[in-house]
């Protein structure tokens, strides 16, 4: 635009001076700038393009051949394009990486009329998360540089990476609140819905007890027995607030805890029994680009700024997952687990005043933290007086096995007079055993 008024001008002080060779020479210049424009814009209009990726779902070390093929449909070949598919470059410069990419993804290539080129590279994913791979950003423009033209091309493709999931080595089935479903043993009190079997008729047995099938078949009053009531089932809380991971080993810390709650859920799951999740973290779907793929921009920062999900989410709610069983509530849980990223929007002591309602009160609250602050343990504490079974698993790698008896924090204090069970989790084999073993008592 510049260079168009600058000749312009020139053209009316030449005409106005009668400067006859200015004249004609900014005639050339104003065709040449006009067919310039034109050219950049009709190359890179058209372009097309498309990807060739493998699985949405891959799992923690896997790697995918990602391949771009752009076609030049004009009838004029296109002197130079610049091909650049679109990476996140946070998880290929985060400490450690969690996305490693190998070959070209940036190219400079001539394209012939009705011609195509090919880009192909190789992703390999190092942790779990939720990756948008592209979209495609082409650059373009006229040989003498005056006019250049970006354009994003192809939508994104995203790929989801599961946590890893640690098998349990075993369950403390002899604790005082445990996970999963067990039979107790004192029937204190008796589910009258779950039918156990018969037996003879004793004194004192109420009328809606008696089995009258099995008295007529056996000619002796025969009274029902049941199933003793349970605990069934877990509700898994995990609290991804960054003040909670901060210090040494944040990011191991953070992903062993989110491998925690995927260990306990599939220990839920093969046990047949009903779970839920809830979370302060921030589901990254919430930050993806819903428009604004196959524009067209005047510069490579823009462009390069409208490509990739947005940066914030404003999204102060909790990520909650219902009760319930079966294997589609247990891929639902991985889904959102791999999604999931951390906030400092929401902290746990509000997480769990604002999802109290939503917990069932016949499964046991297990509660994945990084850190345990004193409002926390007042309302693990709290939830523990209402009538929960609550256990709290603690992610942590500097902390002693066991607190110090003579100069134990509150938090312990606080959790052990509550009946709050205590876990430590420093490590995956310490997952392993998650459930073998209570560390406070």
């Amino acid at each position: 635009m510049k260079w168009l008024l600058g000749a312009l001008l020139l053209l009316l002080l030449g005409a106005l001076f009668q400067v006859g060779l200015l004249v004609y020479a900014m005639y050339v210049l104003l065709g040449v700038l006009l067919v310039s424009r034109f050219l950049a814009r009709e190359w890179i209009e058209k372009l097309s393009a498309t990807r060739e990726c493998g699985d949405e779902t891959v799992g923690i070390g896997e790697k995918m051949t990602i391949q771009v093929t752009v076609r030049n449909g004009g009838r004029l070949p296109v002197p130079w394009l610049l091909l650049e598919d679109s990476l996140p470059m946070e998880a290929l410069t985060k400490s450690p990486p969690r996305l490693s990419a190998r070959g070209p993804r940036l190219m400079i290539a001539h394209l012939p009329a009705r011609q195509e080129k090919v880009l192909s590279y190789q992703l390999q994913f190092l942790a779990r998360g939720y990756y948008q791979i592209g979209p495609l950003l082409l650059e373009s423009g006229d040989l003498f540089g005056l006019h250049r033209r970006y354009r994003v091309v192809t939508e994104p493709h995203f790929v989801l990476v599961p946590p890893k999931v640690v098998p349990l080595a075993g369950y403390d089935l002899a604790s005082r609140r445990p996970l999963g479903e067990i039979r107790m043993s004192h029937r204190l009190f008796e589910d009258p819905t779950r039918i156990a079997g018969v037996r003879a008729y004793q004194n004192g047995d109420p009328i809606n007890r008696i089995h009258w099938r099995a008295t007529a078949r056996t000619g002796l009053l025969q009274s029902k027995t049941y199933e003793p009531s349970c605990i069934a089932g877990a509700t898994l809380v995990l609290d991804f607030h960054e003040r909670s991971f901060c210090g040494r080993g944040e990011v191991v810390r953070s992903e062993l805890a989110v491998t925690t709650v995927a260990s306990l859920a599939h220990a839920l799951h093969q046990l047949d029994q009903q779970f839920g999740f809830l979370t302060n973290g921030r589901d990254a779907a919430d930050r993806i680009r819903e428009e604004g793929w196959r524009h067209e921009f005047r510069s490579r920062t823009v462009a390069r700024s409208r490509v990739g999900m947005r940066e914030r989410s404003d999204r102060l709610r909790p990520v909650v997952i219902e009760t319930r069983r079966g294997a589609s509530q247990f891929q639902q849980v991985l889904e959102t687990l791999a999604r999931l990223e951390m906030t400092d929007g929401l902290p746990f002591p509000k997480l769990v005043a604002e999802t109290t309602n939503r917990m069932p009160r016949n499964a046991t609250v297990v509660a994945v933290l990084g850190d345990v602050t004193d409002e926390a343990a007042v309302a693990l504490s709290n939830l523990r007086r209402r009538g929960y079974a609550v256990t709290a698993d603690l992610v942590a790698f500097d902390e002693p096995q066991t607190p110090d008896w003579a100069e134990r924090p509150d938090w312990a204090s606080w959790l052990l007079a509550a009946g709050v069970d205590v876990r430590r989790v420093d490590s995956e084999s310490a997952v392993a055993n998650l459930c073998a073993e209570r560390l406070l008592r």
